[in-house]
């Protein structure tokens, strides 16, 4: 509910229709909040470790950081915990062996550290228990994965960024030399399909680590999969998305693994999700249990659409990054994931990256970390708060995310004000009783120095808690609060 006070603002201003709306828009915001309406229960916060594992695999401090709500010490700083629950694992494309006659071909332009290690050598020897597989590489990924696992992580999602090299079509891990081609080879579908379900086979029996999704793809629809690209990647059209789903879905269920659900297709923007997910057979569509998307279209994407084409379906927003230090992008970007796209968890790509990518400040090629960005302490201001089995609030807001615990009976409120001027929010909450000496309240500055930092709680005034937002922040308040 938005109240707009025109006359009061027209002593102010000569024209109130021109400026004033908006102004006093700002002003005079209420949103009432309701549990008529809950979305699904919140299955947590998460990250995916290549190539971040392959080079910092082996740092507890930076375990700690990611997957504790502790109080950690990196470097000179002391950091408060993301409490991250989902781990994002991905099995590799790259070996230096010879096969056939034939090697690996390179991209001119990939760095060491994203060309993540395959485990199965030898393609003439199918066998995964034989010398054909090699499971003692990527080491460090997978310790980074148990180190998580021990420390509280409960989701674990196997995903692939391109198919081994010699399953391509020119040997190459990066792409095809047309960006805009499929590059798995024909004959290799089922052994690519068949390598995944190894890898999750393998996992559960010897790593401990039981995968709880499995998702073959990583943006299929994008355009720049071509044999020089600075990473693993390859491109799946929607007929070879079609093609392929089935043939995992038979070889996971082929070796004993009939409950682990497939997720797809992870695309890079909402609008090839819509793409792919209309483009879908009907078999297809029954095969997917979570539909996986990428927030790299922008804080503007057609988040309610993609909703509505998926229906129920369980959706995550599995990566989301961009160069924006201050977390503003983050922000806007998070709350509409989670309101208007309905998301039920939510990944950052790369915590350890360069040039404003990074939650934290690194230098991947150096195995070098920095400072940690603003950006860090805007995640917390949701991560640390919103926890595993909370229920949002659907509200059709895109500037405010509410969650609610009805066991411990904690809901959580999180705001933020992208103006260069104080704000105020009126939050309705007339079908909630509340305590008052139960809030408590976080603030993050996006260009200013209060990183997460406990501040002077708002005021309840008869049903409504009225909150004070310094300019460019972001504001998390915790109350107890029962249904009336």
């Amino acid at each position: 509910m938005l109240f707009v006070g025109v006359l009061n603002c027209s002593k102010l201003h000569p024209q109130p229709m021109v400026c004033t709306l908006l102004m006093c828009a700002l002003q005079c915001q209420e949103l009432k909040l309701s549990l008529d309406n809950l979305a699904a229960p919140w299955q947590g916060w998460g990250t995916s470790l290549c190539w971040m594992g392959k080079v910092y695999g082996q740092r507890d401090d930076l375990a700690d950081v990611l997957f504790t709500l502790n109080e950690v010490k990196l470097g000179a700083e002391i950091l408060p915990g993301l409490g991250m629950n989902i781990v994002r694992y991905n099995a590799g494309a790259c070996s230096w062996n010879t096969v056939e006659g034939r090697q690996m071909v390179k991209s001119e332009i990939i760095l060491p550290y994203r060309q993540v290690e395959a485990f199965w050598m030898d393609p003439t020897n199918p066998d995964p228990n034989s010398q054909g597989w090699n499971w003692s590489v990527d080491a460090n990924q997978r310790e980074m994965m148990l180190k998580a696992k021990r420390r509280g992580a409960d989701k674990f999602e196997l995903f692939s960024n391109s198919p081994i090299w010699w399953m391509c079509k020119n040997d190459n891990p990066s792409g095809a030399p047309n960006a805009s081609d499929d590059n798995l080879r024909e004959d290799h579908y089922e052994a690519f399909a068949k390598y995944l379900a190894e890898v999750a086979v393998h996992s559960q029996k010897f790593w401990g680590v039981k995968f709880t999704t499995v998702d073959p793809f990583n943006e299929p629809l994008s355009w720049w999969w071509d044999a020089n690209c600075k990473q693993e990647g390859c491109h799946f059209s929607v007929p070879a998305q079609n093609r392929l789903l089935p043939m995992l879905r038979k070889a996971l269920d082929e070796r004993g693994l009939k409950y682990l659900p497939i997720a797809a297709s992870d695309e890079t923007h909402v609008t090839h999700a819509i793409q792919a997910w209309e483009g879908f057979d009907e078999r297809t569509k029954r095969i997917i249990k979570q539909l996986n998307v990428h927030g790299y279209e922008g804080v503007d994407s057609p988040r309610k659409k993609l909703r509505e084409s998926v229906g129920s379906l369980p959706v995550w927003l599995s990566e989301h990054g961009e160069d924006d230090r201050s977390g503003l992008t983050l922000a806007k970007s998070l709350i509409r994931d989670l309101n208007a796209l309905g998301a039920v968890a939510w990944c950052y790509w790369q915590p350890l990256d360069g040039s404003g990518w990074g939650l934290i400040d690194a230098d991947p090629p150096a195995g070098k970390i920095g400072d940690a960005n603003t950006k860090y302490f805007v995640l917390a201001q949701f991560s640390r708060h919103i926890r595993k089995g909370m229920r949002m609030l659907k509200l059709a807001s895109e500037d405010t995310l509410a969650a609610y615990h009805s066991r411990s009976k904690k809901l959580v409120i999180v705001v933020i004000n992208a103006e260069k001027q104080t704000v105020s929010r009126k939050i309705d909450l007339a079908e909630f009783t509340t305590k008052a000496d139960s809030i408590q309240t976080w603030r993050t500055e996006f260009h200013g120095k209060v990183r997460h930092q406990r501040v002077e709680s708002p005021s309840v005034v008869g049903d409504s808690l009225d909150a004070q937002l310094p300019a460019e922040s972001i504001l998390t308040i915790e109350l107890r609060a029962e249904s009336k």
